[in-house]
C-alpha cells in the first residue's frame, strides 16, 4: 500500500465508558514568553519548521539538527541560529531573513498567543513573522514573511528541542494517546498467508511472517490494503490481477478478533488503506465472528470532547480493536453510507500521520518528519490538536520498497529519528510505529523505550 493501519473494542454501553474517559493533563499554562533555551520555530498553520539558509528563512518539512532549523532563544528576544553563532532570525523589508544578531532587525517581540502558541512581532510596529498566504489552488509557499499576518498564519510553536518528559503511568492508567505500538507497514503481504501481489513483485514482502505469528511477536498495528473483487474486500498490493491465493480482509480479521479473545488485555488497531465500496466493506465485516464485542467507537464514547480513556477502562468494557479507514467521508456520503456508521473511523479525524516514505529501497534515506496530509485543499499538520483532544499520530518509518538489508539498517534507527525528529515535529509522541520487516533491526526496542515516558 502506499500508506496503510488499526486498534480496540465493546461489551459496556458506550455511555458508561463515556462517563468514565479522563482527559489529557492540560499543557503548562503560557503567560510569558518562554525562557532561553534551544528551540524550533514551528509554524500553528503548517507545522512545518524556520530554516535558515543562504540568508533567506523559509518553512520547511522538520529535520531535527539538520537544514538550520534550531534555534537559540535569547533573553534580548533574539533568536540565533544553533550551529552559526552571531546569526539570527531577523528580516529585510517584508521578506524574512537571516542577520547579525547585534542588528535591529533581530528583535523580537515575542508575546503568548494562546494554545502554546506565540507571536513573533517587529518592536514598535504591528508586523509579525508571518507565514504567506496560500494562492488559489495551491499550498503556502516556502519563504516566511514579516508583514500584517493575523490569525494561525502568524502563531508559531517554540518547540523545545530538549523536551521535559514525565514517567510513564501504571499499565492500566495509561490514556491511548500516551501509548506507542508496534505496527507492520502491509502487514499483509508477507507471502506466509497467502499471495499479495503478481508475480515478481511478490518477491519483495513487507513482512515474512504471517498475522498469527505477528500478533505473537508483539505487533499491535496492522496497516492492510483493501481491494474490492466479486470475493469481497481482498487484501493486495496495487491490485489483485494476477494475484495468487489472495487473503480475504475478514479472514485476517477473524485472526485478530480471536487472538484479542484469547489475550483479553491486549490492544490492536487496523488501518486500511480502502479501495472498495462502503457496502461490500460492511458485508465483509458482518463476516467476522466476535467483532462487534469488541470493537471500539471513540466517536460514541467522548473522545473528541474529553480525550482518550486508559487502557484499563478499555480492558474493563472489552472494547480493544480500533480499526480506521483512509477513505474519503464525502465519497462516502455521495454513495449514501457512511463507514462511521457500521464502526470504522475515518483516519484524517481522528490521527495525524508523516510522509509515507523515506525514499528508494536502496540508498540515502529522508529522515523529514512532516505530514502525510498535506495537500492544498484540506491539509492535516503533525501539530494539529483540539481543546481537551490529541489526535494518535502514526509515524511511518519505511520506504517505496521492502529491501530487508536497508529495512533492518533503518529499523535499528527507528527509535533515534522518533526522538530527534518525528516526535517534536508532532509536538507529541508516536502512538503507532509502522515498519516493514518488524523482524530486522529490533523495532520493539523502540517501542519499548517510547513507552517508558510522556510528552509532553
Amino acid at each position: 500500500m502506499r500508506t496503510p493501519h488499526a486498534l480496540i473494542a465493546t461489551t459496556v454501553s458506550a455511555a458508561a465508558l463515556a462517563a468514565t474517559v479522563v482527559a489529557p493533563a492540560p499543557a503548562a499554562a503560557v503567560d510569558a514568553a518562554p525562557a532561553p533555551g534551544a528551540y524550533y520555530v514551528q509554524s500553528a498553520t503548517t507545522g512545518l519548521n524556520a530554516a535558515a539558509g543562504s540568508g533567506a528563512v523559509e518553512q520547511h518539512g522538520p529535520r531535527g539538527n539538520e537544514d538550520h532549523q534550531q534555534w537559540n532563544l535569547r533573553a534580548d528576544g533574539t533568536l540565533e541560529i544553533a550551529d552559526s553563532p552571531g546569526t539570527c532570525l531577523g528580516r529585510t523589508g517584508d521578506r524574512a531573513a537571516t542577520v547579525a544578531c547585534a542588528s535591529p532587525d533581530a528583535r523580537w517581540e515575542i508575546a503568548p498567543a494562546g494554545a502554546d502558541r506565540f507571536t513573533l512581532t517587529v518592536p514598535g510596529t504591528d508586523r509579525r513573522f508571518t507565514v504567506v498566504p496560500k494562492p488559489p489552488g495551491g499550498g503556502h509557499p516556502a519563504p516566511l514573511a514579516v508583514g500584517a499576518g493575523t490569525g494561525d498564519l502568524a502563531a508559531w510553536y517554540l518547540t523545545p528541542v530538549d523536551p521535559v518528559t514525565r514517567p510513564m503511568p501504571p499499565q492500566g492508567q495509561r490514556t491511548l494517546d500516551q501509548v506507542t505500538f508496534l505496527t507492520a507497514h502491509n502487514a499483509y503481504a508477507n507471502g506466509a498467508d497467502g499471495g499479495f501481489a503478481p508475480p515478481f513483485v511478490d518477491l519483495f514482502p513487507n513482512q515474512t511472517r504471517g498475522i498469527e505469528r505477528q500478533l505473537a511477536d508483539g505487533v499491535r498495528g496492522f496497516m492492510l490494503d483493501i481491494h474490492q473483487t466479486p470475493d469481497g474486500a481482498i487484501l493486495c498490493h496495487n491490485s489483485c490481477t494476477l494475484v495468487r491465493r489472495p487473503v480475504a480482509l475478514w479472514v485476517d480479521l477473524q485472526r485478530i478478533v480471536d487472538f484479542l479473545r484469547a489475550h483479553p488485555d491486549q490492544f490492536v488497531t487496523v488501518f486500511l488503506e480502502d479501495y472498495v465500496d462502503p457496502g461490500v466493506l460492511r458485508a465483509e465485516l458482518d463476516r467476522v465472528q466476535g467483532l462487534p464485542e469488541v470493537l471500539y467507537r471513540p466517536d460514541r464514547t467522548g473522545v473528541r470532547e474529553n480525550g482518550w480513556p486508559t487502557l484499563g477502562q478499555l480492558t474493563a468494557a472489552g472494547q480493544r480493536l480500533l480499526i480506521f479507514t483512509d477513505h474519503s467521508r464525502a465519497a462516502d456520503r455521495a454513495a449514501g453510507l457512511t463507514r462511521d456508521t457500521y464502526g470504522v473511523m475515518y483516519q484524517r479525524e481522528w490521527t495525524v500521520e508523516n510522509h509515507w516514505s523515506m525514499g528508494p529501497g536502496v540508498g540515502a534515506s529522508d529522515w523529514s518528519c512532516y505530514s502525510r496530509w498535506d495537500d492544498a485543499g484540506t491539509p492535516v499538520p503533525l501539530t494539529r490538536t483540539e481543546p481537551g483532544f490529541r489526535p494518535l499520530f502514526v509515524m511511518n518509518h519505511f520506504r517505496d520498497a521492502a529491501v530487508s538489508s536497508t529495512a533492518g539498517t533503518d529499523n535499528s534507527k527507528l527509535a533515534d529519528r522518533a526522538r530527534r525528529f518525528c516526535l517534536p515535529a508532532a509536538r507529541k509522541k508516536p502512538n503507532y510505529l509502522a515498519v516493514d520487516r518488524y523482524d530486522l533491526g529490533s523495532p520493539a526496542a523502540a517501542v519499548a523505550d517510547l513507552n517508558t515516558y510522556t510528552y509532553p
